[in-house]
C-alpha cells in the first residue's frame, strides 16, 4: 500500500522521480505520507483531472472526425432551420422517461431560436417496443409526418409498444398500412444500425444524450442549460 501511494505521488508530480533517494527513503516516505495524508487525496484528484482532460480532448477530436455523421446525415430527421448556424443532435429512446421529460424543453429551444437546427438520432435501447417505435417514426418521414409522430410518441403517457405505436400513428393521420410497409425498408434498419455504431464510437451509454458544437451533454438538462450550450457552440462556429 505504501509503494502504491508513492507511485501515485510520482505519477502526479507531487514527488520528483528524478531526485536521488537515500537508503532510508522508504521510512522517510512512510513518515511523509502518515504526516500528510491529504497529499494522497490531492494526487488522486490530479489523476482524475488529467483523465477527464484527456477524455474531453479525445472526444472533441472524434467529434471533429465524425462531424458529417453526427450533424449532416441526410437520412436523419431534422426540424428547425435546415440552414441553422448551430446544430443540436439528440440520441433518444421513446420509452426513456428522461427523453420524454426533455422533449418540451427541446421543442421550446427550437421555437425560441430561429437559427437552430435539430437532428434526431433514433437510438432504441429499451426493448422491442422502442425498436418498433423507432422504425415506425423513421418510416413516417415518407408521409411527411415525422415531427408530429415524434411529438405524439414522446407525449404518450404509457409504455410505447407495437400496438400503441400503431394507434398513435392512426390518431395523427398516418396511413398505418403504408407505414407498416415502409418500416420494412432496409434503409430504416441501416439508419438505426449506424446510430448505434456512432453512439458506441462517441462512448454514449444512455439517453438522452446531446451533441452540440464540440460538446457531448449526457443526461437530462434544463432548458437554460441547453440554451447555454447552444450559445457556446454559436461562439465557436461549426466547421
Amino acid at each position: 500500500m505504501l509503494f502504491s501511494g508513492l507511485a501515485l505521488l510520482f505519477a502526479t508530480g507531487l514527488l520528483d522521480a528524478e531526485r536521488p533517494v537515500s537508503r532510508n527513503f522508504e521510512a522517510q516516505a512512510r513518515q511523509y505520507l502518515l504526516q500528510n495524508p491529504e497529499i494522497v487525496v490531492e494526487a488522486l484528484q490530479r489523476l482524475e483531472d488529467r483523465r477527464q482532460f484527456a477524455e474531453a480532448n479525445e472526444l472533441q477530436t472524434l467529434i471533429a472526425e465524425r462531424r458529417d455523421d453526427i450533424f449532416n446525415d441526410a437520412a436523419a430527421p431534422t426540424v428547425g432551420n435546415p440552414e441553422g448556424d448551430v446544430t443540436l443532435v439528440e440520441f433518444f429512446d421513446y420509452n426513456c422517461p428522461y427523453c420524454r421529460k426533455a422533449a418540451p424543453d427541446i421543442q421550446q429551444a427550437v421555437k425560441d431560436d430561429p437559427s437552430l437546427k435539430l437532428v434526431f438520432k433514433e437510438w432504441p435501447i429499451l426493448g422491442p417496443g422502442s425498436e418498433f417505435a423507432a422504425k415506425a417514426a423513421l418510416a413516417s418521414h415518407k408521409q411527411g409526418k415525422y415531427e408530429a409522430f415524434h411529438n405524439a410518441l414522446m407525449g404518450f403517457p404509457g409504455r410505447v409498444s407495437e400496438s400503441s405505436t400503431l394507434t398513435i400513428a392512426g390518431d395523427i393521420g398516418l396511413d398505418v398500412e403504408q407505414l407498416k410497409r415502409d418500416m420494412g425498408d432496409p434503409a430504416i434498419a441501416d439508419i438505426i444500425a449506424r446510430n448505434r455504431a456512432l453512439a458506441n464510437d462517441l462512448r454514449i451509454t444512455g439517453t438522452p444524450t446531446f451533441v452540440v458544437g464540440d460538446e457531448i451533454i449526457r443526461g437530462l438538462v434544463d432548458l437554460a442549460t441547453l440554451q447555454r450550450f447552444i450559445a457556446d457552440a454559436r461562439e465557436k462556429p461549426e466547421g
